[in-house]
């Protein structure tokens, strides 16, 4: 069984989803519990401090215990996405040649990205297409862009 919990951000309602213990297996935008899960806010009180950092621009990583599923290959793939720097994109095809996948499995690559089950955390918001295009992410690309304004990695939108 998995315990859950919901917090605001500026980019809308997160759930947070995990262990008895209080190491994540989900982070999700609008996520919903799944049959069964059990709601814990308090478990999560070190990750909701974290997101409070973060998107209050004070805190540039997370430093949280993750239950990991998925393959050796998704996993390489999160190890690096994980090592992209804050304030920063790398794209599909850079990501692909640093887990060493030849460019034919680069939609390997974005199926592993994509299967991510922590957003934010593990900050798949950062990888971009090759022309820099803010291509797919699981919590919308609207998201994906105020997540990379938020880093610097991209300038704020003006309107007129």
């Amino acid at each position: 069984m998995s315990i859950y919990t919901t917090i605001d951000s500026p980019l809308g309602g997160i759930l947070l989803a995990g262990t008895a213990k209080g190491a994540l297996v989900r982070v999700a935008f609008d996520g919903a519990p799944q049959p069964g899960w059990r709601r814990e806010p308090g478990v999560f009180a070190e990750v909701e401090r974290q997101f409070r950092e973060y998107f209050a621009g004070e805190r540039t990583g997370f430093e949280l215990e993750a239950a990991d599923a998925g393959t050796d290959f998704q996993r390489r793939v999160w190890e690096a996405v994980a090592a992209v720097p804050y304030g920063t994109t790398t794209t599909y095809g850079e990501l692909a040649a640093t887990v060493g996948a030849p460019r034919d499995r680069i939609r390997a690559v974005g199926a592993a990205i994509g299967a991510n089950p922590l957003l934010v955390v593990r900050p798949c918001h950062r990888v971009v297409g090759a022309n820099g295009s803010l291509t797919g992410y699981a919590g919308g690309v609207e998201r994906k862009q105020a997540l990379l304004t938020l880093e610097g990695a991209l300038q704020p939108q003006l309107a007129f």
